[in-house]
């Protein structure tokens, strides 16, 4: 890498404008000001008129050196970012709520948010479809993330398991835990959606057993027929916050990044720490 020269500019000569320039304008103001002191005399009077000869120049030369101060200061900046080669500047780096956000749906969308919004998501999609939603945020609630209500009728119509996987596909065990909680509440159909994908044991129990097995692609097609306006509203709800850093599935609380004391990866751990003890793997 070359060598650069850094350019040095005469700061005390650009401060000692700046200090000059206050005081001579300071040393104006008092010269105007004096007069009215003395006023109530009759011989000073004539001090007035000669305070303001010799007031206002001093006022305006403080001005400008003021101004010539800021001036040379602005220029002596610019000459030391010149004097930096491109290569050896940095950029600002981008803070975390300003991580860049896409304006429709994909995949990708998928991908960067955190489990709990994509349960977020979910919920508010089948909110669009007219259904009275209840959700929590973390803890056991009989194996379901969402109940679905009607007005017309009593109790949860439908039940919604939410995966936010990537990768790995949800198996048949997986299908069986849900298929039990269906049948423990005798609800006739139930949703399973993941961002990922299903084994072909697992599309076969849901087919066998009414449970309608969303996966990436069928999420974005179902949003895709929501109108613009929609499918803008469920993007927000999936950018919401921090929407990349995962939830603590105990606490429900934001977890924070933590580094092994041995070294070796980092990973995500819960904010709680010790009282909860939870942590989960870092993504790439």
């Amino acid at each position: 890498m070359a060598a650069f020269k850094k350019t040095k500019p005469n700061k005390m000569g650009i401060d000692t404008l700046l200090e000059k320039g206050v005081l001579l304008g300071g040393a104006g103001l008092a010269v105007l000001l004096s007069p009215s002191f003395f006023s109530s005399v009759p011989m000073l009077k004539s001090v007035d008129l000669g305070a303001r000869t010799l007031g206002w120049p001093l006022i305006a030369l403080g001005l400008v050196l003021v101004a010539v101060h800021f001036v040379l200061k602005s220029r002596a900046a610019q000459t030391v970012a010149a004097s930096v080669p491109h290569s050896a500047r940095r950029e600002p780096a981008m803070l975390p709520t300003q991580r860049a956000t896409a304006n429709a749906w994909s995949p990708a969308v998928f991908a960067a948010i955190e489990w709990r919004r994509f349960e977020a998501v979910c919920e508010a999609l089948f909110a669009q479809a007219g259904f009275s939603t209840r959700a929590q945020s973390h803890g056991a609630d009989g194996g379901v993330d969402i109940w679905l209500h009607s007005a017309n009728a009593q109790g949860p119509v439908g039940v919604v398991q939410c995966k936010h996987w990537q990768g790995k596909p949800v198996g048949v065990k997986e299908m069986r835990e849900f298929f039990g909680v269906m049948a423990s509440h005798t609800l006739q159909r139930g949703t399973y959606a993941t961002t990922s994908t299903y084994t072909a044991d697992a599309k076969q129990f849901a087919k066998d057993n009414s449970i309608n097995a969303l996966d990436g692609p069928a999420l974005l097609a179902l949003i895709a027929q929501r109108s613009p306006q929609q499918q803008q509203a469920l993007l927000a709800v999936a950018y919401e916050g921090d929407y990349w850093r995962p939830t603590c599935a105990s606490c429900g609380t934001k977890m924070v990044e933590r580094t092994p004391g041995k070294g070796g990866a980092g990973f995500w751990g819960c904010a709680n720490y010790p009282k909860c003890k939870r942590t989960m793997v870092m993504a790439s």
